[in-house]
């Protein structure tokens, strides 16, 4: 029906400036169109694939679990391991977030794990994370918080003793 309209290489850093604002503007619809516009344009764009990724956490709270796969798929776009791990970890972060806001049963117990997976993912980039940023440390005091507050725990799984025959 209708065909998508290249944007050129030259009009790249413009159009990651836009992307940033609408996403600072909360409108991830739109950051997330516009950094498709970047991709096509320049694949290997590992800026707009940052905010790409963002965007997309940025709506967990009324997205589905494909969203998320499609987070983690970006997350092979991105060369630096440190950049991999923390973004790994903003992925579980903001999903545990959003399970918070659920009020079904079991959901504090998923919302632990996925903030428990974020915790593993910052203390791995924590070991390989450029001299004087502490912004995985940062992130990790942030799940410890949540977890606190929210009185979160790990599910009891119970041993039930199998039946003799």
């Amino acid at each position: 029906m209708f065909q998508l309209k290249p944007i050129s290489r030259e009009s790249v850093p413009g159009a990651l400036e836009k992307a940033e604002r609408y996403r600072l503007l909360n409108e991830p619809w739109q950051t997330e169109s516009i950094c498709s516009d970047i991709l096509d344009a320049d694949p290997g764009n590992v800026k707009a694939v940052i905010t790409l990724l963002l965007a997309i956490t940025d709506q967990f709270d009324t997205s589905s679990m494909g969203d998320v796969k499609n987070a983690k798929r970006l997350l092979s776009s991105i060369p630096d391991g440190y950049e991999r791990e923390y973004y790994s970890g903003i992925i579980c972060e903001r999903k545990g977030k959003s399970f918070l806001s659920i009020s079904r049963q079991e959901s504090d117990f998923i919302a632990y794990e996925w903030l428990r997976d974020a915790m593993d993912h910052y203390e791995r980039a924590e070991a390989i994370r450029p001299p004087g940023n502490d912004d995985t440390i940062l992130r990790w005091n942030t799940c410890v918080r949540l977890i606190t507050h929210h009185n979160l725990a790990p599910r009891r799984e119970e041993y039930i003793e199998p039946p003799l025959e």
